[in-house]
């Protein structure tokens, strides 16, 4: 073998073992990060929504490990570690972040004027002070809201056609979800006019200790019971659904779990739906859009769960015709 040849030999074998390692650094500077602020828990409720918004983005073309990576950071209900944990998203210099409550989103949007924020699970993002307007958000921040007002009146509407009798509810809501139970109380008298029921609301000071809120639906006497969205009371569905089975009440819930828990029925936008295109603002995000050029999006798909074990527990009979809306029927 001539020199000669042997020289070539070795720059194959080098531009041979270089050349992949060369696209593996130039891949991993590729990636894009996503940064997930939540006040919620991991819990298996969010680590499925987590997932649906995983694999829509993987279907857009986004796959984690290849070009794209997360930061996922959760304050377990603690709403004061928020603001440091959007802030530890923002040192990342990760490249959207996807907020999801209305206490996330504000702790985003105090870390950030310039990261894109993609919003999910608020109900008044303009009363909020998010974004300029649904149609023009202007600033760093879109998404996706609720309808809390229109949905707890559906869901009042729903009881009643469940359960016929019901005249008086309790509604009952925590203290954090100040923008959801401002909706209801703004509302109330119309619902009481339009469905000749009487409400009650009552608040929850300590999600981990609603007893006290319990006891005044009871004096209250109410005949049935509507639970507000929270995302502080969702950490407690087993506990809630087990002090309602307790006063026999039967009751409405904003989210499936409760009713998979026991809870006699719920209403609720789809959440993974929601999560779903969450995934296509950072799809946009990521390719050059601004958050200000992207209107926000409102949903478009509720689920109507029935259980119809706890229905017979209570004595009740759900009427076939309400049985016919049902999403989805429990037995």
């Amino acid at each position: 073998m001539t020199r000669r040849t042997l020289r070539l030999l070795v720059i194959l074998t080098l531009s041979h073992l270089v050349g992949p390692l060369a696209a593996e650094v130039q891949s991993a500077g590729n990636i894009a990060r996503i940064g997930v602020l939540d006040l919620g828990h991991s819990s298996p409720v969010a680590v499925e929504l987590q997932r649906s918004f995983r694999q829509a983005l993987r279907e857009l073309g986004w796959v984690e490990g290849h070009n794209l990576a997360f930061e996922s950071r959760w304050s377990e209900g603690d709403r004061d570690r928020l603001r440091e944990l959007a802030a530890d998203l923002v040192r990342l210099k990760v490249d959207v972040i996807t907020a999801t409550g209305a206490g996330a989103i504000r702790a985003a949007q105090q870390a950030t004027t310039t990261i894109p924020i993609v919003m999910l699970g608020t109900a008044d993002p303009v009363g909020s002070g998010f974004v300029a307007s649904l149609a023009q958000p202007g600033g760093n921040i879109t998404g996706v809201i609720t309808l809390q007002a229109d949905l707890n009146l559906k869901r009042l509407e729903l009881l009643k056609e469940a359960v016929p009798g019901v005249s008086r509810v309790a509604v009952l809501g925590d203290t954090s979800s100040g923008v959801i139970t401002r909706a209801m109380v703004s509302e109330q008298a119309r619902a009481e006019r339009a469905l000749g029921v009487q409400l009650h609301i009552l608040q929850v000071t300590d999600p981990s200790t609603p007893e006290p809120a319990f006891a005044a639906i009871t004096q209250a006497r109410a005949d049935a019971l509507m639970v507000l969205p929270s995302q502080q009371l969702g950490a407690y569905v087993t506990q809630i659904v087990d002090l309602v089975a307790r006063s026999q009440l039967p009751a409405i819930y904003p989210a499936r779990e409760y009713v998979e828990a026991g809870g006699l029925m719920s209403y609720a936008r789809d959440r993974a739906e929601e999560f779903q295109r969450a995934a296509a603002y950072v799809d946009k995000i990521l390719k050059g859009a601004k958050p200000a050029d992207l209107p926000v999006e409102q949903p478009t798909k509720f689920l109507l769960v029935i259980n119809l074990k706890t229905a017979q527990a209570l004595g009740l009979t759900i009427p076939p015709t309400f049985l016919f809306q049902a999403t989805e029927v429990i037995r």
